[in-house]
């Protein structure tokens, strides 16, 4: 969606992925939009993460967030807020990516990005939705970070890990496997790289 434009919420409520009109990336214009959503009677639910290498754990956490209402707003952290957050290796998948894979789960209703200028709270406050939902996965915003943000919600919920592996876990596997294969080319190319010098050494 073009920065500017203004979204009908009938487009938001219409079935398929409808990003150009899910994606709300204008804090203003998503206020618009949530306070339109309000009005006609919609309860509000928001949740944030980067929502990378997405996974059945992400599909279950998403669902059971939508439980606590009728509209679910999820912000998605930029690749440069994730970078931040995560580490230079982070995230495995694009934003642009990332923001596709979410508008396809029927969960989803409304997309937003947090970027590194907005912090770890200007959406709360932007949407000041009826429930926030935090995951007991987010080291770094957990009950003690979210408390200065009640003011801004009704209610603050929980939610724990809905997946046994989580999205860092198998990064680090495929990092480690990555490197454990390395380490096997590279052991098994000794003894050729041995043979050679000594080959070498010998036509002297």
């Amino acid at each position: 969606m073009k920065k500017g434009r203004k979204v009908a919420v009938k487009n938001i409520l219409a079935q398929g992925s409808n990003l150009q009109d899910r994606f709300i990336p204008d804090l203003k214009e998503l206020k618009r939009v949530v306070g339109d959503l309000k009005r006609i009677g919609y309860r509000i639910v928001l949740t944030q993460g980067v929502w990378d290498m997405l996974h059945e754990g992400h599909a279950r956490y998403l669902e059971s967030a939508l439980s606590y209402g009728d509209i679910l707003i999820v912000g998605v952290d930029s690749d440069e807020l994730t970078r931040m957050r995560k580490g230079p290796n982070r995230p495995v998948v694009p934003q642009s990516e990332r923001l596709q894979m979410l508008a396809h789960l029927r969960s989803v209703s409304i997309l937003a990005l947090r970027e590194v200028k907005h912090g770890m709270g200007t959406l709360i406050q932007t949407v000041r939705p009826h429930v926030l939902i935090i995951s007991e996965s987010t080291k770094d915003f957990g009950k003690k970070e979210a408390a200065p943000y009640r003011p801004y919600c009704e209610k603050i919920v929980l939610l724990p890990p809905q997946a046994v592996t989580s999205t860092t876990a198998r990064v680090r596997l495929l990092t480690i496997s990555g490197a454990d294969q390395l380490a096997k080319e590279i052991i098994q190319g000794v003894p050729q790289l041995v043979k050679n010098a000594l080959d070498k050494f010998r036509s002297k």
